[in-house]
């Protein structure tokens, strides 16, 4: 048994340095090489996932003030920490862009859009370690709404081949037979990051960062808002990230996915399952959202 756990131990270790040597080197290649010349991010949004930080990292990319990274969904500080700091780097502008804009408009900000860090406590230690003076954004959306965007995702990527009633009934009971499980990193990796209706436990997810960051740090925002109210929500965020409000031009909303509606008896299953679970974050935010329909 020693034996085997060595080896697979050495074998991990050898596919995460191929892996560097893959992502750093062949991948980023000259922006690897002038990582030490280019910024980490001010700004980091955290979640949620089906939420709108596609549109949102498009929106802020449009900011003079703001340089976009090199993508979306970095993943850095959950799957991608082992790439390296440098790796990290090189998703990001150089000084000297940092500089030019600083000196043209008074600000400079860019930002990592990674919605699965807000159920990893593992991401928000990290990014606490790396950035501790970072702004941190999340978007929450209705969970009952996310969860069956969710689910289409996994329809239309081939994953998901249940019905919807057929995934959240499975959840229903995964998450019943867990009820009493320690809110430890097995439980957001086992429970909350694999199940449709437990990502929208938005209160103990928002908790863990809450603990880490300043209140001040932290700004969260509804899916509903920014998809209705653009351009007042952007200016609230631009306020929150110190920065002059801009309007911003194109406001097309992205990763947007038609699907057939709800069935109206699942739907007002779900509005009162997740009723206690609403009331929780509405207590722990202060403030409330229209969901209850």
């Amino acid at each position: 048994m020693i034996r085997m756990n060595s080896s697979l131990h050495k074998h991990k270790n050898l596919w995460k340095f191929y892996q560097q040597i893959f992502y750093v080197l062949l991948k980023r290649h000259v922006y690897a090489a002038t990582s030490h010349i280019r910024v980490l991010p001010d700004l980091i949004v955290i979640g949620v996932v089906r939420g709108g930080t596609t549109s949102l990292y498009h929106y802020l990319s449009q900011h003079p003030c703001i340089t976009k990274s090199a993508y979306d969904e970095l993943g850095f500080f959950d799957s991608n920490f082992h790439l390296g700091l440098n790796w990290y780097r090189s998703l990001f502008p150089t000084i000297f862009e940092r500089n030019r804009i600083k000196s043209k408009y008074g600000h400079f900000m860019t930002f990592d859009v990674t919605p699965f860090y807000i159920y990893n406590p593992h991401a928000a230690q990290r990014v606490l370690d790396t950035l501790p003076r970072a702004k941190i954004i999340s978007i929450l959306r209705n969970p009952v709404d996310r969860a069956y965007s969710n689910y289409y995702l996994g329809v239309r990527s081939g994953n998901e081949k249940r019905t919807f009633e057929d995934a959240i009934n499975y959840d229903l009971k995964i998450i019943q037979n867990n009820k009493d499980m320690s809110k430890d990193d097995n439980y957001f990796e086992q429970i909350i990051g694999k199940s449709y209706l437990a990502r929208g436990f938005y209160a103990e997810q928002l908790q863990i960062w809450m603990n880490k960051f300043p209140r001040e740090q932290l700004l969260i925002i509804s899916t509903e808002d920014l998809a209705t109210k653009t351009n007042n929500t952007l200016e609230i965020i631009f306020d929150f990230l110190g920065l002059p409000n801009h309007r911003i031009k194109d406001l097309t909303k992205r990763n947007e996915a038609e699907y057939p509606p709800m069935n109206p008896d699942t739907r007002k299953m779900l509005i009162e399952y997740f009723k206690p679970y609403n009331e929780k974050l509405y207590s722990l935010l202060g403030r409330r959202f229209d969901w209850d329909r």
